[in-house]
Order: structure tokens, then sequence, then C-alpha cells
């Protein structure tokens, strides 16, 4: 994975959490395509407050789903900054560039009530 994705602590008021599958999961030429699209992107993102990206992990209980190929992690001061990231131009692209790669995403968005 591209070392250049931080992994930072999600300390953001909003959590959108994506899961791709994609299509050739053991593709190199997929794969290094995906990173490299996927970090240009939110390296340069000017609404994300913190990021994650990975692969799953080896922890092994029956509760675990493991069957993605990676997930992404960001998080945002308010709603309305994630909103906004949607919009960019820099997101709108890496959609153009890597949805030919994956055959599934689920999104989790969720708002933080921890005071």
């Amino acid at each position: 994975m591209n070392s250049s994705i931080a992994e930072e602590s999600p300390n953001g008021k909003f959590v959108h959490t994506v899961l791709f599958w994609l299509k050739n999961p053991d593709s190199k030429k997929d794969r290094e395509a995906f990173e490299k699209s996927l970090t240009k992107f939110v390296n340069t993102s000017v609404f994300i407050k913190t990021k994650h990206l990975g692969v799953p992990a080896s922890t092994d209980r029956p509760v675990i789903d493991k069957t993605y190929s990676y997930c992404l992690m960001v998080t945002f001061d308010s709603r309305e900054m994630h909103d906004k990231y949607q919009e960019e131009v820099a997101h709108k692209v890496f959609i153009s560039e890597s949805e030919h790669l994956w055959k599934k995403v689920l999104i989790y968005d969720s708002e933080n009530i921890l005071k």
C-alpha cells in the first residue's frame, strides 16, 4: 500500500467510510492504479481532516468481514465539509479514473455523538 496516505485517528465530527471490492483483487497493476488515483485524490482534498487507507487486517473472528479489497476512512469537521468533498473536482477525477476497477462499493457515513 502506498505510504503517502497518513494513518491518523478519526477525530472529525463526520466520518465517511468507503469499502471497495476490486474486480481483479489479485492484479498488481489494478491495485497500483487504484492506490495511485485514490492517494492523489485524498492528498489534494482541501476538506478532509484525517485520512486512512487500509486493507483487511489479519484478525480472525466470525463477525469480521474481510471480503473487501480496500477501506478508506476520512473525517471532516462537519457534514457541510463532507458535502463539499463530494463535489471536489479531484473526487470526480478519482471516480472516473478508477470506477472501472471496482465491482462493489459500500459507504458508511456517521456523525459523532460523543462529547
